[in-house]
C-alpha cells in the first residue's frame, strides 16, 4: 500500500472543506447585502424565522442591516484588535 493512497484523500478532504467554507461565507455575505435593499426578501426571511414584522420593525431591521459592515475592506473592521495596552 502506497503512502499517496492515504495522503491524497486526506488533503483533498481538507481542501474541499476549506474551499466550501469560503464559498459559503461569500454566498451568505452577498445574500445579506442583497437583502439590505430588498424589503420583501427581509420580510420573507423574518416569516421563515417565525416573526411577523410591522412597517416600523421592518425599517429598524433595514437600518440595522445597513449599519452592519459586510465588506472586509471598510474602516472600522473589528478583526485583529487584540488587547490594547
Amino acid at each position: 500500500m502506497a503512502w499517496w493512497n492515504i495522503v491524497i484523500p486526506i488533503v483533498t478532504l481538507i481542501v474541499g472543506l476549506v474551499g466550501g467554507f469560503f464559498i459559503g461565507a461569500y454566498y451568505l455575505r452577498k445574500q445579506l447585502e442583497k437583502m439590505q435593499s430588498d424589503p420583501e426578501a427581509l420580510q420573507k426571511m423574518a416569516k421563515q424565522m417565525g416573526y411577523n414584522l410591522n412597517s416600523k420593525q421592518m425599517q429598524q431591521a433595514q437600518q440595522m442591516m445597513k449599519n452592519q459592515q459586510f465588506n472586509r475592506n471598510q474602516p472600522g473592521n473589528r478583526r485583529n484588535q487584540g488587547r490594547r495596552k
